[in-house]
C-alpha cells in the first residue's frame, strides 16, 4: 500500500513537472513573437513566410550583468530536434510604462562542434560579442527547451513593443 502511494505521488510530481516544463514563459512567449513579428532585409527573423513547420524549438537566458544597467534576453531558437544548431539573438528589454519593450540589437547563426560554438553566420561586433552570445548559448543548452507553436507566434500583444536594430530610424 505504502509503495503504491509513493509511486503514485512520484508520478502525479513528475507528470506536474514535465507539463510545467511545456508552457514557454511570457517573455519568451513575447520575444519570439517580436521574432516573427519584425522583418529582416526580407524576410521575419524566424523565416515563418517560407518555413512549413508548426512548431520551433526556443530556449533562453535572462541577462543582467553583461551590459550594467541593461536586460539583455538572449534566445536561441534551435533548428532541428537536437540542440546542435540554431540561431542566437540578443534582445535589449526596456519598459515603457504597460509597454514591454523587445529591442533585437544582434543575431547569430550557430552550430556546435567538438570544438565549441562556432559561427556560421556571425554576429555584428567584436570578439567580446561573440564570447557574450557563446557564454549565453551555453547556458542556454543546459536549460530546458521550450516549444511554441507558430500559430500562436503572430500577433503581439497591444502591451508588446518590437524594435530592431534594422527599423529605419
Amino acid at each position: 500500500m505504502k509503495i503504491a502511494c509513493l509511486a503514485s505521488l512520484l508520478l502525479s510530481f513528475l507528470s506536474t513537472t514535465v507539463c510545467a516544463q511545456e508552457q514557454a514563459p511570457k517573455i519568451l512567449r513575447e520575444a519570439a513573437q517580436c521574432l516573427a513579428a519584425k522583418k529582416h532585409i526580407w524576410q521575419d527573423w524566424l523565416d515563418l513566410e517560407t518555413s512549413k513547420a508548426t512548431a520551433l524549438s526556443f530556449g533562453y537566458v535572462l541577462d543582467a550583468k553583461s551590459y550594467p544597467g541593461e536586460k539583455v534576453l538572449y534566445v536561441v531558437e534551435y533548428l532541428g530536434p537536437g540542440r546542435s544548431e540554431g540561431f542566437v539573438f540578443a534582445v535589449f528589454l526596456t519598459q515603457n510604462g504597460t509597454h514591454r519593450i523587445f529591442n533585437i540589437q544582434n543575431n547569430a547563426k550557430f552550430v556546435r562542434s567538438k570544438d565549441g560554438i562556432e559561427f556560421v553566420e556571425p554576429p555584428l561586433g567584436d570578439t567580446w560579442t561573440q564570447e557574450r552570445l557563446v557564454a549565453a548559448i551555453e547556458r542556454i543548452q543546459r536549460q530546458p527547451r521550450f516549444k511554441l507553436r507558430v500559430k500562436d507566434l503572430l500577433p503581439p500583444s497591444d502591451l508588446t513593443q518590437c524594435e530592431s536594430y534594422t527599423d529605419r530610424r
